[in-house]
């Protein structure tokens, strides 16, 4: 155990230091790559980026599938560490420490001998963006192996360090971006009358989304709008010609998203109409929401023993992870890893965000014990 965890470690280190983007992680494609054959394995790419190693089983139309992302931010990291990254990208969602589980868990899988189901390892690309996850569903991956579940976990420091999270159903949200632009007149600050003034429209159309969630939607069925980047303007007397505003939507279902984007346009065509304004608008549909299966939920409350397991909420963040799980069967768990006395605490998609390595030995666990009852670590 001692000498698996230190190579994991290793793993992770490595990986922290060579962060890259979707679809143009070339450098830690060849490392995890490299490791897989000095392993003994034969690694195979796939779209583009990505990796993958099938282990035969005695059965081979029945395989379970293991995903780790691969992808990083374009983050300058702030953390005051050996292995920190200096290329303006960072391992900032932990995906160094989901890509280290999976290479300590092909590691151990070495020392099994004979497997009763079949093993596919995923190191899939551009979670953050566009969603690697669909592009290795469409390459026909999970049938050519016969894939009939699949598995993914996630570093969380809303968690407590080692804390293992999941919950039946409804685990994420459907994202959705949008792009707005309103247009109007731009003019003297002291001949408003002149104008079109885009501010009074935009500050009323914002306002009126937070009417969609309370008066259009349950309050038992959970959405959000947010508009989180706006501007426009550049001198204080001068009324600007446009505002831009960016934002996203999170719901649970395909149908509270395609609602929630009719309303908001419905919205934006009567303030054109009241302001003589236009609304110029661009929404992107982007990951479903993340659905665990019912029945391997189950499955693992039976080895739930063995983990320090917290019953897991409904959160508002998205993965891509769902869209495996519109294929087949699929169970996806959060790892904690605050830990307030290391100041170990910094949220996911922070310039500071780091945890305590040894939670990576629990990642490795987990899986070990989602093969079944022979094994164990």
């Amino acid at each position: 155990m001692k000498e698996l965890f230190n190579e994991i470690v290793c793993f992770r280190r490595d990986l922290h230091k060579i962060p890259e983007g979707g679809f143009k992680e070339f450098n830690t494609q060849k490392y995890i790559i490299d490791n897989l054959i000095n392993m003994g394995y034969s690694p195979k790419t796939i779209c583009q980026t990505g990796v993958y190693v099938y282990i035969k089983g005695s059965n081979p139309n029945v395989c379970k599938a293991f995903r780790a992302d691969m992808d990083a931010l374009p983050i300058k990291e702030e953390n005051n560490i050996s292995f920190s990254s200096n290329n303006n990208f960072m391992h900032a969602c932990g995906h160094d420490g989901h890509m280290a589980i999976l290479l300590g868990f092909a590691k151990y899988l070495k020392k099994v001998k004979t497997f009763n189901e079949s093993i596919l390892l995923i190191f899939q690309p551009a979670e953050e963006g566009p969603g690697g996850a669909k592009f290795i569903c469409d390459t026909g991956l999970l049938e050519t192996y016969s894939v009939k579940e699949i598995y993914g976990l996630h570093l969380f420091p809303d968690l407590p360090q080692g804390v293992i999270s999941t919950k039946e159903g409804i685990f994420f949200a459907q994202a959705t971006e949008f792009d707005c632009e309103i247009i109007g007149k731009g003019g003297h600050g002291g001949i408003p009358q002149n104008t079109i003034d885009p501010l009074i429209p935009f500050t009323k159309i914002i306002d009126s989304y937070q009417s969609i969630i309370s008066r259009n939607i349950s309050p038992f069925d959970p959405c959000v709008i947010t508009v989180g980047h706006f501007y426009g303007g550049k001198v204080r007397n001068i009324i600007p010609n446009s505002i831009n505003y960016h934002g996203t939507i999170r719901a649970y279902s395909q149908e509270n998203t395609e609602f929630l984007i009719k309303r908001m346009k419905e919205i934006h065509r009567g303030f054109e109409t009241s302001f003589s304004i236009k609304v110029k608008e661009d929404f992107r549909i982007l990951y479903p929401p993340v659905i665990n299966d019912s029945n391997l939920y189950n499955n693992f409350l039976n080895i739930s023993k063995n983990f320090n397991f917290q019953q897991g909420k409904v959160l508002a963040i998205a993965e891509d992870f769902s869209f495996y799980q519109e294929k087949i069967p699929g169970l996806f768990f959060l790892l904690g890893t605050k830990n307030e006395k290391e100041n170990l605490t910094s949220p996911l998609h922070s310039s500071t965000f780091n945890f305590n390595e040894t939670v990576l030995l629990e990642g490795v666990k987990l899986f070990v014990y989602l093969l079944g009852e022979n094994y164990e670590i």
